[in-house]
């Protein structure tokens, strides 16, 4: 199948991969932008992961004022070079994930920084809800750790959804721009203040 130049500009600027990479993906998906797009991101994140061992010692902090004046957001954002922590990609995703924080409150950034006993205590309540809703027993464990993988994705900042794209994870949006800048990006820490 011939692709025109048109659907591979328009992929290029939905996804900013490289002209070959998006004629291919193209020709996979039969013209279909949108299957492309994913499958783009799909060979990106794997990628990604390869470049999230390198040390990201560079970086910006961001912040975010919520326009009611009573939610503020400071963010520490790495990456490996000042050239990219220049870039404006870059200062965007940490504007997005500062917004996001704002409005989705996570309280921890990964699931090992919830605390054991938290973690137990949502268990337990699972286990109760599931008993009571006359659940097997045999499969108590099983439910209960799909129901835990929900309960990380609301109070987990990379487990989250982010709130302009809710069925991609904060954790896939900076693999995504990972790929798309080239090299490791982190989140170091993050702080909400409301009132």
């Amino acid at each position: 199948m011939a692709i025109d130049g048109a659907k591979i500009k328009e992929l290029r600027e939905k996804t900013s991969a490289g002209i070959l990479d998006c004629k291919n993906a193209l020709e996979e998906t039969n013209g279909d932008i949108d299957k492309a797009a994913d499958l783009l991101r799909e060979k990106g994140i794997v990628k990604a992961v390869k470049k999230m061992g390198r040390e990201a010692a560079e970086g910006s902090m961001f912040s975010y004022i919520h326009h009611n004046g009573k939610i503020g957001v400071l963010l520490e954002l790495n990456c490996e070079t000042d050239f990219v922590a220049r870039n404006d990609k870059f200062k965007e995703l940490g504007k997005d994930i500062c917004m996001h924080i704002a409005a989705a409150n996570p309280g921890y950034l990964t699931e090992e920084d919830v605390p054991q006993e938290e973690i137990d205590k949502e268990k337990k309540l699972i286990i109760t809800e599931l008993k009571d809703e006359g659940k097997p027993e045999n499969m108590l464990e099983k439910i209960a750790e799909g129901k835990l993988n929900k309960f990380y994705s609301e109070i987990v900042l990379l487990k989250q959804g982010f709130v302009k794209e809710p069925k991609t994870s904060i954790e896939n949006l900076v693999k995504a721009s990972i790929t798309t800048l080239g090299e490791n990006i982190s989140i170091g820490k993050f702080v909400r203040y409301s009132f």
